[in-house]
């Protein structure tokens, strides 16, 4: 991570591609949440010891913006920026290049909260820690 971005590279594989050639829209959301959850795992974040304590990370809203396809074999990075989207909600700003020219392929703008074993929303301290730590660029 650098300037509070997180990046990951990926190649588009054959079966992720439709009848069109180009990959299916669904599975761009598939390359969004393994960034995602590549950049949590990464910050400390370790999904089955989250399990255990009743912690859900879970997405309330995704807006994606499909700007250009990806066809098989083509090399990209996803990008992930983490920001604050309300008192209890924070927001994942995530960016598709097309390697290596870098050219924009989605946008997406993916909201989530925690729910503890109650079912409620919280914010766990170390999701504000990181989510301080994203404001300064850290």
């Amino acid at each position: 991570m650098r300037s509070g971005l997180f990046y990951l590279d990926f190649t588009v594989r054959d079966y992720e591609c439709d009848m069109q050639g180009i990959v299916n829209n669904a599975v761009y959301q598939n390359y969004l949440e393994h960034a995602r959850h590549e950049y949590l795992k990464g910050a400390g974040f370790e999904f089955s010891e989250l399990i255990l304590r009743g912690i859900n990370l879970v997405v309330v809203r995704a807006e994606l913006d499909y700007k250009r396809s990806l066809r098989s074999g083509d090399r990209f990075q996803v990008q992930v920026r983490l920001e604050r989207a309300s008192k209890l909600r924070f927001a994942f700003l995530q960016e598709i290049f097309r390697l290596p020219e870098r050219k924009l392929i989605l946008k997406a703008k993916v909201v989530g909260t925690v729910l503890n074993a109650d079912g409620k929303p919280q914010l766990l301290d170390e999701m504000v820690s990181l989510l301080d730590d994203s404001v300064l660029g850290l």
